[in-house]
């Protein structure tokens, strides 16, 4: 038992001093989660449910055969069981900057025996994204580290299928961190509609609806 608490209070305090490398960091450049902290992203955080990646994707009603985009999937916390839930039929974009967290997804995926997720390396906002491909796109504690952050919701707004959702995850741990009304004024702007709503004002997921033509 002694030795279990020590290790959890181990795994907690390197988890302080990574935080805090990574936040002072951050402060003079929007600096994504270095390849070499992707186990700091790779865990659920044991203090928020809106955080933990079943949760996540519980909200977001996914059926067998969906297309699903993870953007700014790390090291594919979200991407593998996203996988999982959309079956053989389905589809998932995995899309990061740095190929360092793509490459640790790809081997994750191997290792779950999953084919069915494709590799994007591209920020959003580069236009690199199909239109009206994905009924679910998911952006979990991404939207502050992109420098255009309008041209990166406006991207999202196009690759989403009328209907489709947006889920965006944000934590005040994160250094990135967006409030609700920052993050809901720009979807707006892009031509999303609020939809629903979990968590907090330090600690949420906020889905936007893509309109469906018939709204």
């Amino acid at each position: 038992m002694m030795l279990s608490v020590g290790l959890f209070v181990g795994i907690l305090g390197a988890a302080f001093i990574a935080m805090v490398i990574w936040r002072f960091s951050s402060q003079r450049h929007q600096l994504p989660c270095p390849v070499w902290l992707r186990w700091f992203v790779e865990i659920d955080n044991p203090f928020t449910k809106t955080n933990r990646a079943a949760f996540i994707i519980d909200t977001l009603a996914i059926e067998a055969g969906m297309k699903i985009l993870d953007a700014g999937c790390g090291p594919g916390r979200l991407t593998i069981p996203l996988a999982q839930r959309v079956g053989p039929a389905g589809k998932v974009t995995a899309m990061d900057m740095q190929l360092g967290m793509l490459n640790r997804t790809k081997d994750k995926a191997e290792a779950a025996g999953l084919a069915n997720i494709e590799y994007l390396h591209a920020n959003l906002g580069e236009s690199r994204l199909p239109c009206n491909r994905f009924e679910r796109a998911v952006l979990v504690t991404v939207l502050g580290e992109i420098p255009d952050r309008t041209a990166a919701v406006a991207e999202l707004f196009s690759a989403v299928k009328p209907g489709g959702i947006l889920a965006v995850v944000e934590l005040i741990f994160d250094p990135h961190f967006q409030t609700r009304k920052t993050v809901t004024d720009f979807a707006v702007a892009a031509g999303f509609l609020e939809k629903e709503f979990w968590g907090n004002r330090m600690a949420y997921i906020a889905h936007f609806q893509k309109p469906s033509g018939e709204d």
